[in-house]
């Protein structure tokens, strides 16, 4: 027999099961309830669901999972049975993200209740919407699949119309969002922000069994406030748990740089480049992790690389950012004692480029 581990009871007393044994985390209803799913299997609004599932079906790097069986259909079919559920009657997620970096948050209102269940990971995933795509033809049923990473299971404890569920869904995405932003997480495919990552997947579901009967879930509604707060914190501590990822571990000119192409490995060719004799490589690695979290040098990238963004988005005009750019840099000059770079000419790449070459003349000075 399977074991079992009761992780959470729902405040309408469902409750949420995790099966280390198959890597699960299910919830079987006890009750009628409307489910809103992103699923392939059973997704779209349903109203005669038994139950639902999050399941770790690949790699922790998000790589493509190995399907159990001839169509990805199927094996999800085999996954809810996995699960103890109901595979005719049963929506479910698969993730690379491990089930025991879950993260559950409740928020409530007088007797309104929303709980957010979230597993995540951007790490090898994180894209920002819009991002240059590579597929487009459909995918063949035999085909592996690539698991959603950033999965939400959403739980509300009120009566609700089906449109009204759809609306939850959109505030779900916007907090998962929020927590994103809030991280400063960069694409992995562009010089933006993440958003979420290529395969999030979200499972929305309302209790028609209760008293309570809402007509909104916006950012006007208080439904809209808890889902915000229950999701953006979810969100958050799966990723501290499933990644590492806190505001401590964000507090790095590397990471702030990472979006823009700026690395240990480009800063180590730019250095041999620069300098007659070079240090050997792990000392400058060495020197390099040292400084590049040193407090005004990250405070000045952040802002740095913010004007890069608010250039792209021409929010501000190329002379703004120019005269900012300069000022910035001969502020870290000044306290660092180095000759800095003066930005004549206002394109990112040339941007980017200056910055590199003001961080490897603080790290020479201090050899």
């Amino acid at each position: 027999m399977q074991e079992e581990i009761l992780l959470h009871t729902l405040s309408m007393g469902d409750e949420v099961i995790w099966r280390p044994g198959n890597q699960s985390i299910a919830i079987a209803f006890k009750g009628s309830r409307k489910v809103l799913s992103t699923s392939l299997l059973n997704g779209g609004y349903r109203e005669d669901l038994t139950g639902i599932f999050n399941h770790n079906c690949g790699p922790d790097d998000g790589s493509h999972a190995r399907l159990r069986a001839g169509t990805y259909q199927e094996h999800m079919r085999l996954l809810a049975i996995g699960a103890g559920l109901d595979p005719e009657r049963t929506t479910g997620m698969g993730t690379a993200a491990r089930m025991e970096n879950v993260a559950i948050v409740t928020k409530e209102y007088q007797e309104l209740v929303v709980t957010a269940i979230a597993t995540a990971g951007v790490e090898g995933n994180g894209g920002r919407v819009g991002d240059p795509a590579q597929h487009y033809t459909p995918v063949e049923k035999t085909a592996a699949h690539k698991p959603g990473t950033i999965n939400i299971m959403l739980i509300i404890d009120a009566d609700m119309p089906p449109g009204t569920l759809s609306r939850a869904l959109v505030t779900c995405t916007e907090a998962k969002t929020a927590a994103l932003q809030e991280l400063l997480v960069g694409s992995l495919y562009s010089s933006g922000l993440a958003t979420g990552s290529g395969t999030d997947q979200s499972i929305v579901l309302a209790n028609p069994e209760s008293p309570l009967y809402l007509e909104g879930a916006g950012k006007h509604n208080k439904l809209g406030e808890l889902i915000g707060l229950a999701v953006k914190q979810a969100v958050t501590e799966a990723l501290q748990k499933q990644n590492g990822l806190f505001p401590v571990k964000q507090h790095s000119v590397l990471r702030r740089l990472k979006r823009y192409g700026v690395t240990e490995e480009t800063l180590w060719q730019d250095y041999l480049t620069v300098t007659a004799q070079p240090k050997e490589k792990e000392a400058f690695l060495q020197s390099l992790r040292q400084w590049e979290r040193e407090s005004s040098i990250v405070t000045y990238t952040s802002l740095y690389v913010h004007l890069l963004d608010q250039l792209q988005w021409k929010l501000l005009l190329p002379e703004e950012v120019c005269e900012c750019s300069n000022d910035l840099l001969q502020s870290v000059g000044k306290k660092f004692g180095v000759i800095v770079p003066v930005i004549q000419q206002v394109e990112v790449a040339l941007l980017v480029k200056t910055w590199e070459q003001m961080i490897l003349a603080c790290l020479i000075k201090q050899e």
